[in-house]
């Protein structure tokens, strides 16, 4: 797209009801034709984006073959599970809660975590909570910074600089979360043989914001093609509760709150969506004036979204072989999914959902 085109918020608006419709037959066309599956199963966190996928499947292959899977832990916020159940009884579907706690702690995950918070802060231990928390990039800091925040259970508050050994305990870790939920995920699809709903925004399926083998697996992404920002007016368009569309994306992982924001993307969601459409269509960092950020802090948002996606092209590729495919393949392949990517934001920008291939 020309430089010279208008820039302004208004290019993320779609129209809701024809992305919906386009998106619901794509979901069919791939859930009973592509997979061959019976239905869907669908884990709902009580955020935006597994409400909204829920809701779009519902509509698309019907409520009575959607199952919403709620796998609330010990460290989950409190109204995760009732923000779920909210969306559950909205939108009439079936669900199950499987409280993973006990697999977690079976494989160590707060254990092992622990240990390595423990590098840092020696008297970490019961009752305290945490979280990991970015520098902010947009602002001025040159390169990532990593910080571990901790609060005791008499509310000090300790903040240390993440070694990178520490870091890498930490999340190696807490990805365990991610992981085990996805494996209830599919005992559920093996049983019924539904297909797996993929839950990740287009914000966070272009930056990398998902676990390989975690929550970045599924049979298929129905809202990847979406930017948060559509997502939350096709939200209000599906009938998804007003109290889930007004609670603040978070990241379910660590036992202090935590936004993605300061723990991923360094930017509010809807700053980070213009800044990602801007990019992506070739428009000069100065035009962010219209998401109120100056040209030199749209410059580094640039940076940074290059940067995120050659950390984390690693978790878009599928297993790799010898002799299935020379590497120059394999970077065709990644070059035409970043096409394919461009397309998808392409039409939901201009209010035409991408329907699939």
């Amino acid at each position: 797209m020309s430089a010279n085109v208008s820039f302004s918020r208004e290019v993320l608006k779609l129209d809701p009801a024809q992305t919906c419709a386009a998106t619901e037959e794509w979901i069919r066309e791939t859930v009973f034709h592509r997979l061959k599956r019976r239905g869907v199963v669908v884990a709902i966190s009580g955020g935006v984006d597994s409400c909204t996928t829920a809701a779009l499947c519902a509509r698309a292959v019907g409520r009575n073959r959607v199952i919403g899977l709620f796998m609330p832990e010990k460290e989950s916020p409190a109204d995760c599970l009732r923000l779920g159940l909210l969306l559950a009884n909205a939108i009439g579907i079936d669900s199950r809660t499987e409280d993973v706690t006990a697999v977690l702690e079976g494989a160590g995950c707060y254990e092992r975590r622990d240990a390595a918070i423990r590098e840092l802060i020696p008297e970490y231990g019961s009752g305290y909570r945490q979280k990991i928390v970015l520098s902010d990039m947009v602002a001025g800091a040159a390169y990532p910074i990593f910080s571990l925040v901790v609060e005791s259970p008499d509310g000090e508050i300790q903040r240390r600089r993440l070694t990178a050994h520490a870091y890498l305990g930490i999340l190696a870790a807490v990805n365990f979360k991610q992981r085990v939920r996805k494996m209830m995920e599919y005992y559920y699809a093996d049983q019924l043989n539904y297909a797996v709903a993929g839950t990740p925004n287009l914000l966070e399926y272009d930056q990398g914001f998902f676990v390989k083998n975690g929550d970045g697996s599924a049979d298929f992404k129905p809202i990847a093609h979406l930017y948060k920002t559509q997502v939350y007016q096709l939200a209000e368009y599906v009938g998804v509760p007003e109290e889930i569309r007004r609670r603040p994306p978070s990241t379910d992982t660590y036992s202090m709150e935590q936004s993605q924001e300061e723990f991923y993307f360094s930017l509010p969601f809807d700053k980070m969506d213009l800044c990602l459409w801007a990019r992506d269509h070739g428009m000069p960092p100065e035009v962010l004036c219209a998401a109120g950020l100056t040209a030199a802090q749209a410059l580094r948002a640039y940076r940074m979204i290059d940067s995120k996606r050659a950390a984390t092209r690693y978790l878009h590729l599928p297993p790799l072989q010898m002799e299935q495919e020379s590497s120059a393949a394999q970077d065709s392949g990644w070059r035409a999914d970043r096409h394919r990517n461009n397309r998808i934001d392409q039409a939901a920008a201009e209010g035409s959902a991408f329907a699939g291939d």
